[in-house]
């Protein structure tokens, strides 16, 4: 029997082989999804693939076709800043690719997406308080800080406001619901710019998931897992997560600035990482053939030898807000 196809298509998978050739050894695969990462890694000759979800719907779609792979593919529920513990023993790879999957979009019990009608939730997982909550309960201040911080959404005042008040009249339990609030009290888009709601709905996804939070862990539990020489590729589908890859892979590749008369040069520990691209974007044939490689951006770096160590969370540009007290 052949192996399968991946149902939805992984965005930037060609370079992270091209970069990461030959694929050998053991690799996770922090965010499986569809499986599409996890069997071109195998194909390319990878000989373990762990692939780790928290979405637990997952797994019974991939038994149509995991079973091809024996034991060289394992799954195992979970998320990914938790990768290292996961795993088990060190790795040679470890792939990342973030936000919501397209096969999240495509169901519309799971409330990603204001272009299919359905229940406000937006976990990735089963716990925890939905984006309808969040809505419902967050003050308004709090709910603007949301929208700004995590959607870079420039009518967040305002669409805090309207959300406050019409929650009052009951709660906002679906996403249509929600799409047409937004879309009313924005400008209608020109032709080729997104959906008015599509900050919003990009921000209430963050704070549910806690998608900062667990990118850092991701990243850290990385470096912890990776042997000496081992791939990191992580892909990315907004600036902010951009950022936060840029500047933990400067961090911890010694890059932190060279001091000034004000501030002394400290001395630097060893690089755990060593850069090896920066930003790489899909070309043209990969957007047209996927539009949702558009607005990704890829970065890989290899591991060094040098120990694991903490990280300095205060340089990596997070946004500041902390919902801990609200949800």
């Amino acid at each position: 029997m052949s192996a399968p196809g991946p149902p939805h298509i992984p965005v930037l998978l060609t370079p992270i082989l091209q970069a990461c050739a030959p694929i050998t050894g053991t690799w996770v695969d922090g965010t499986f999804g569809a499986g599409g990462y996890s069997m071109g890694l195998l194909a390319a000759g990878a000989d373990t693939v762990i692939g780790i979800d928290r979405d637990p719907s997952v797994f019974p779609m991939a038994a149509e076709w995991s079973g091809v792979y024996g034991d060289q593919l394992r799954l195992v529920e979970g998320v990914f800043g938790e990768l290292d513990t996961l795993a088990g023993d060190p790795v040679d790879g470890v792939v990342l690719d973030l936000g919501v999957s397209s096969m999240q979009l495509d169901q519309a019990e799971r409330g990603f997406s204001f272009m299919r009608d359905g229940p406000l939730d937006m976990r990735m997982g089963t716990d925890g308080p939905t984006a309808a909550d969040l809505v419902a309960d967050l003050p308004e201040g709090k709910l603007a800080d949301v929208l700004y911080q995590y959607g870079e959404e420039r009518a967040s005042r305002r669409i805090a406001k309207k959300l406050v008040a019409e929650r009052a009249h009951g709660r906002i339990v679906t996403t249509g619901q929600l799409a047409r609030i937004v879309e009313g009290l924005l400008p209608r888009p020109k032709p080729g710019q997104s959906h008015p709601a599509t900050r919003t709905f990009q921000a209430l996804r963050i704070a549910v998931n806690d998608e900062f939070g667990q990118l850092v862990a991701g990243l850290e539990a990385a470096e912890r897992a990776l042997k000496p020489g081992g791939w990191l590729a992580v892909v990315t589908f907004h600036s902010m997560e951009d950022r936060v890859v840029k500047r933990f892979l400067q961090q911890r590749g010694g890059k932190v600035g060279g001091g000034s008369r004000h501030a002394p040069v400290t001395e630097q520990p060893d690089p755990r990482f060593t850069e090896l691209s920066r930003g790489i974007a899909a070309d043209h044939t990969e957007v047209d053939a996927n539009p949702r490689a558009r607005s990704a951006r890829l970065r890989i770096a290899r591991r060094t030898d040098a120990p694991a160590g903490p990280v300095d969370r205060t340089t990596l540009g997070l946004p500041a807000l902390t919902l801990k007290d609200e949800l």
